[in-house]
């Protein structure tokens, strides 16, 4: 009797037991698969969320574009031009120059000597009214490409006042008006020939391009290019 009594007992046991774990499973079961309902439902309006933003983005993009602004050459050679002549290179020279005329075996009657120590100066540059809208041109990227005329000599002058005849030797008869007048013509000349011996143009074009390249960046451009031509 209590041997069936103990069995009975025990099946009904195991059979709470079953039960019990069908229930539990069948909560993890269902919370799982709750989880997983959130998760897709989340998970596409999250993509959906970031998809909008993006679209967002494009749109203003596209009515309101990062503006691409390329001003006009032609003010920046007039800017250029107002400079006109711009000289950056000036050299002062002394020459010794010996004069004479009709020497010879009577040169004490009609001979004309003399010595000039001349004083001058060369001043060099670059002629900024030859350029022209061609020779400057804009580009995109906020930079910009100048040709730049080749450097020249604008002038080359005596000095009246630290000029002078150092000595004059003259015949009897030899005073010669024109004399003094070609000596110095040819000291203009020398004086001329040992700047450009010694590199004035190449010192006026590097510091005619050094000049314009701070010119054109004060305007607001990123870079500046310069090829002489």
């Amino acid at each position: 009797m209590n041997k069936d009594m103990n069995e009975s007992t025990n099946k009904g046991t195991n059979i709470n037991t079953i039960i019990l774990v069908l229930i539990l499973v069948t909560v993890v079961a269902g919370g799982v698969a709750v989880v997983w309902s959130i998760r897709q439902v989340t998970q596409p309006l999250a993509a959906t969320g970031r998809t909008v933003e993006t679209l967002r983005e494009q749109f203003e993009q596209a009515i309101n574009p990062t503006p691409t602004i390329v001003p006009d050459p032609v003010s920046i050679v007039r800017e250029v031009r107002s400079l006109s002549r711009l000289e950056t290179a000036a050299y002062t020279i002394e020459k010794i120059i010996t004069a004479e005329s009709r020497q010879g075996a009577l040169a004490f009657l009609l001979g004309d000597r003399l010595i000039l120590v001349a004083h001058g100066q060369v001043i060099a540059g670059v002629d900024l009214e030859k350029l022209d809208e061609n020779d400057i041109t804009v580009n995109e990227d906020g930079s910009v490409d100048v040709v730049m005329p080749e450097a020249e000599i604008f002038v080359t002058a005596l000095s009246s006042e630290q000029s002078y005849v150092f000595h004059r030797d003259t015949g009897v008869m030899g005073m010669n008006v024109d004399l003094e007048t070609e000596a110095r013509r040819v000291a203009e000349e020398e004086i001329r020939n040992a700047a450009l011996e010694d590199g004035i143009l190449d010192m006026a074009q590097e510091n005619a391009e050094t000049y314009l390249r701070h010119l054109i960046l004060a305007l607001g451009f990123e870079g500046v290019h310069i090829r002489v031509g």
